[in-house]
């Protein structure tokens, strides 16, 4: 049931006595809603959108390559590194994950004897990978495997690990607590899945005990770890239109917090940040993205389903500044330093753009394919990983 090729993946949901029958459908940016011009339209973009040409500029700093390694394709999944004080772990979607202290050594390599759809999460000692037919298995330090668990259904998400708990989110909508010590389940949440959802690799932020997730249908809930008891929950976006596409307003992200607020967005709907502890809503726009966004002071970055990136006031949601010239090249979630946000795009190139304005500062281009893992910092520097495998160190400098 391929339509056409494009950035967003959907899947149609029905639920039989047993459980979940998920049928994948691939459809563009542009969508199947009609608008009064006849232009079909998804998310906001036009289907005759062309991905914007890579403008020249006055470099102000400079990328500097320090290590690469290959450590295999992520495949269709979004594998994410992990890291430690004194490693990075790395999986591939052929089953390999890969240790290598922070210089680039491989330390060690195994075949998990799984296919890997969720990248790598680190906690308590231990290294999470997940499966595509729901397996979750956890290492220790040395590669051994220390057990393996069982979710529902294929994992998409890195697995995130705090308290005794391994919080892992399947793709049929269920979020499982294991127990870390030997993988048995603990609890599970599960809740109502719309007719038609987006493909994500959304999973789940954690802090002080407390998992926060969003979910299809623009829900966000803040649930305990230990046991799975639900705090609050509240509606980011409702859908909205006639059709089943035209109403898929999914979170499909990480919702990102500090100690005051949490705040989520989602898919052709809207973005809200709430009260951390009772969830009660601080502000709300109406917005659209499918990547994670980054919370830092005073300020939120995010890039929309356009391509923008933008720098926003945290307690007011105004925009203080906007980047439009990556129009419609499937931009990262953005990663931000001192003095710079940093963004992959699908061809691979790597943008810094200043903190101040968000103008171009700097761009190299990864061997490689598209970055779609969320850019980590390293020894200060960055951590990166390419839709082909290619895991890069780089330093920026003024």
């Amino acid at each position: 049931m391929k339509l056409t090729s494009g950035y967003f993946e959907f899947w149609r949901a029905a639920r039989p006595r047993s459980g979940y029958l998920l049928l994948s459908v691939m459809l563009a940016l542009a969508g199947c809603s009609s608008t009064k011009d006849s232009s079909p339209e998804w998310a906001g973009v036009k289907s005759e959108d062309e991905p914007a040409k890579l403008v020249k500029f006055a470099e102000k700093a400079k990328f500097k390559v320090r290590w690469h390694r290959d450590i295999g394709e992520a495949g269709a999944n979004l594998l994410q590194p992990a890291l430690t004080d004194n490693a990075i772990y790395a999986a591939s979607a052929e089953g390999y994950l890969s240790r290598l202290d922070r210089t680039g050594k491989k330390v060690w390599r195994i075949k998990t004897g799984i296919a890997v759809s969720a990248g790598v999460g680190i906690g308590e000692g231990i290294a999470v990978v997940g499966g595509s037919k729901g397996e979750v298995l956890a290492y220790d330090e040395n590669g051994k495997q220390l057990w393996q668990g069982k979710v529902s259904s294929e994992a998409l998400s890195v697995s995130q690990v705090s308290d005794g708990i391994v919080v892992v989110r399947s793709g049929d909508g269920r979020i499982v607590g294991l127990d870390a010590s030997n993988g048995k389940g603990v609890w599970v949440f599960e809740r109502s899945t719309p007719a038609l959802v987006v493909r994500s690799h959304a999973g789940v932020t954690i802090q002080r005990g407390v998992a926060f997730a969003g979910f299809a249908g623009g829900k966000l809930v803040a649930i305990r770890i230990n046991n799975g008891e639900v705090l609050w929950e509240t509606s980011v976006s409702q859908p909205r239109g006639n059709t089943e596409l035209e109403r898929i307003s999914d979170i499909t992200s990480n919702p990102v917090l500090d100690d005051e607020q949490v705040c989520a967005i989602a898919f052709q709907g809207r973005l809200a940040c709430y009260d951390l502890t009772r969830g009660s809503a601080i502000w709300n726009r109406d917005l659209s993205s499918d990547k994670s966004m980054t919370l830092l002071r005073k300020y939120l970055y995010l890039s929309n389903a356009k391509g923008a990136v933008i720098e926003m006031d945290k307690a007011t949601g105004n925009t203080l500044w906007k980047n439009d010239q990556l129009f419609m090249r499937d931009v990262s979630a953005p990663y931000v330093t001192e003095d710079f946000v940093l963004v992959g795009d699908g061809e691979g190139y790597l943008h810094a753009l200043s903190r101040e304005d968000g103008s171009f500062a700097a761009r190299i281009h990864l061997i490689g394919s598209a970055i779609k893992a969320t850019i980590m910092g390293m020894d200060d520097g960055l951590l990166v990983q390419t839709s082909d495998g290619d895991l890069y160190s780089l330093s920026i400098n003024k």
